[in-house]
């Protein structure tokens, strides 16, 4: 069933988003923020020795860790979105959580949950075939020993609402510095202003969706959000900092930070 609100918010960021040489997130000033690290798990970033060291930091500080799954897209940053079969789809999906699990069960941890990634994440909030697809994999990984992962996706999506048809835990989840449309969904990155770059205006933003369950959606209006996870991203200029000023005002604000149940 889909995870009601609770008194306390997790606070989830995308992590191990590099390959090689190239690294684009501070891992280790995100996981002394956080309570869930959204690993990357290979298709849009990471790679084995990032995963291996991303879990072991996580593990190290006690923090949780999730496969963030994605489309295979290096190139995009998983940020295109793909026509890709059913079967298929499960399959690539079970096989990031699988590679993630081993490096997690090899730092004394364990993968926790999963949350697609970029454009995989946005397709299945409309898109039911996709949505099974996923859910599917984390099944297939469930098969093979990586348990009923619960799932994070967009409050009304129907990736949510597969996950919980499955029995698995459907946690909803909101995001911090992205801009709303007035049904809920997350405006496209190639629209403009659909990432917030204002500290001041992220901050107010999740403690708003945190305390109250509403944000301001593009166009003014208030749209409820039952979120259980808040994601804040890892790849934005000054996230470390910024990740740590939402903690700061969510304790102001009287709501507790926590992983989800």
């Amino acid at each position: 069933m889909i995870t009601p609100p609770a008194a306390a918010i997790d606070l989830n960021a995308d992590l191990g988003e590099g390959f090689g040489r190239w690294t684009l997130t501070d891992d280790e000033a995100l996981l002394s923020v956080v309570t869930s690290a959204n690993v990357a798990c290979g298709f849009h970033a990471g790679d084995p020795s990032i995963m291996r060291r991303v879990c072991e930091l996580a593990a190290e500080r006690g923090v949780r860790i999730g496969a963030q799954v994605s489309y295979r897209d290096l190139a995009g940053f998983g940020r295109r979105s793909m026509d890709v079969p059913a079967g298929e789809l499960a399959d690539e999906v079970a096989y990031q959580i699988g590679a993630l699990e081993v490096f997690a069960r090899a730092a004394g941890s364990t993968v926790s949950y999963v949350k697609p990634h970029g454009a995989l994440y946005n397709r299945t909030v409309h898109d039911a075939g996709q949505a099974a697809a996923v859910v599917a994999g984390v099944r297939l990984a469930a098969a093979a020993g990586a348990g009923g992962l619960p799932v994070l996706g967009l409050p009304g999506s129907l990736l949510l609402a597969a996950a919980a048809d499955a029995g698995l835990t459907a946690v909803p989840e909101a995001f911090a510095d992205r801009a709303y449309t007035a049904a809920g969904t997350l405006v496209p990155r190639t629209e403009p202003g659909a990432v917030l770059h204002d500290p001041d205006a992220v901050v107010a933003r999740a403690v708003r969706m945190a305390a109250e369950g509403v944000v301001t959606a593009a166009d003014g209006s208030a749209v409820p959000v039952a979120a259980r996870s808040l994601c804040l991203h890892g790849d934005t200029p000054g996230a470390a900092d910024l990740a740590r000023r939402v903690r700061d005002a969510l304790g102001a604000a009287g709501v507790a930070v926590g992983a989800f149940a």
